[in-house]
């Protein structure tokens, strides 16, 4: 296996999010010379397109077991796959495919990789007996590597490994106010309305345009009419509002690059537009989403613990004001600790 060989990489791929796109490229851009990619995905075409890579079904877990035959070595690539807040069931399919490769004799690496949520009890018991199996793992936060060293699991942690993509150089001075904003259980209705108001006085005492950047296509897309049509949106601030179509990571970057503020909800959202040096404020719905905006040191609503009243001018502070630069610098480095995960496990007599 030392001089290269097919390796899978699973996960939550060609589901129309830019965030595990931006994913896939990192992990595809640092696999060792002389391994050959065969990449998990529900949108196979669009990823065949977009990276030049082969691909396997991701639904169907007969189809992926199939496919894991035929390879070498199993990547568990990003995000937080070992969780159980998608399902028990989806937790399943990553331990089969876990388990399948072990007894195969086949390498398994989890490459950066969040732990949990694990809501159940048996969802706890059955990672715990899964992390053993892993040849080599990192870590993409502190709270993931703090769970797993209390099951006798020490692993390198490093940052989200979407800050090894390729920076920008933020040039937007003046320029739109940029959304990464999402459906949540914490807004429903006029729960909405506060973030709406001070989106609204924000947008028109700065006099900026607002950009709707759906982070997922799925998901986000048409977020700015739906929440107009229940009346949500004032009116001038819907003068201001258009969405964008924004189809791949690079063309995100460009436009956070562009942007004077970007307000994210999407924990890759507010990841790549730190690291295109955007002055950027987080709304978090999930931990996750916090932790990054600390690491990161800008502003931090939590939904669902009733927004700030001084929300509106908490942003304009942060308008035209890019995110401490060492604080950016230390998290791309940071993010190196994956790529030598790859060495170790795909070279390790290298």
């Amino acid at each position: 296996m030392d001089g290269g060989g097919k390796v899978l990489l699973c996960g939550y791929y060609g589901e129309h999010n830019l965030g595990d796109d931006a994913l896939l490229e990192v992990l595809l851009s640092q696999l060792p010379q002389g391994w050959e990619p065969l990449v998990t995905a529900h949108d196979q075409p669009m990823v065949q397109r977009r990276f030049g890579v082969a691909t396997t079904d991701r639904r169907s877990l007969a189809g992926v077991l199939q496919a894991l035959a035929g390879c070498d070595a199993l990547v568990l690539g990003g995000g937080s796959l070992l969780q159980d807040s998608t399902s028990f069931k989806s937790l399943l399919y990553y331990a089969a495919l876990i388990g399948a490769a072990r007894l195969q004799g086949k390498r398994v690496g989890l490459w950066g990789q969040g732990l949990g949520p694990l809501h159940r009890r048996r969802s706890r018991l059955l990672v715990r007996s899964l992390l053993p199996l892993a040849n080599a793992i990192s870590w993409r936060d502190p709270a993931s590597a703090s769970l797993a060293a209390d099951w006798g699991i020490e692993a390198p942690v490093g940052s989200d490994p979407v800050w090894g993509l390729a920076p920008r150089a933020w040039q937007g001075r003046g320029g739109p106010i940029v959304l990464c904003w999402r459906p949540v259980a914490q807004l429903q209705g006029t729960a909405w309305a506060p973030y709406l108001k001070a989106l609204d006085q924000l947008a028109a005492s700065a006099d900026r345009a607002v950009l709707w950047l759906p982070f997922h296509q799925d998901q986000d897309q048409g977020l700015l009419g739906a929440l107009n049509a229940e009346g949500l949106v004032p009116t001038r601030l819907m003068e201001r509002s258009r969405e964008l179509a924004v189809d791949d990571p690079a063309a995100a970057l460009e436009q956070f690059a562009g942007a004077s503020l970007v307000l994210a909800m999407r924990l890759h959202g507010l990841i790549l537009a730190a690291h295109a040096g955007a002055p950027c404020a987080a709304l978090s719905y999930d931990p996750k989403v916090a932790a990054a905006a600390r690491a990161i040191g800008c502003p931090l609503q939590v939904l669902g613990e009733g927004a700030n009243p001084s929300l509106a001018a908490l942003w304009e502070s942060t308008l035209d004001r890019p995110p401490p630069s060492e604080r950016v610098a230390w998290l791309r480095r940071e993010a190196l600790t994956h790529q030598h995960l790859l060495r170790r496990l795909l070279n390790p007599a290298g």
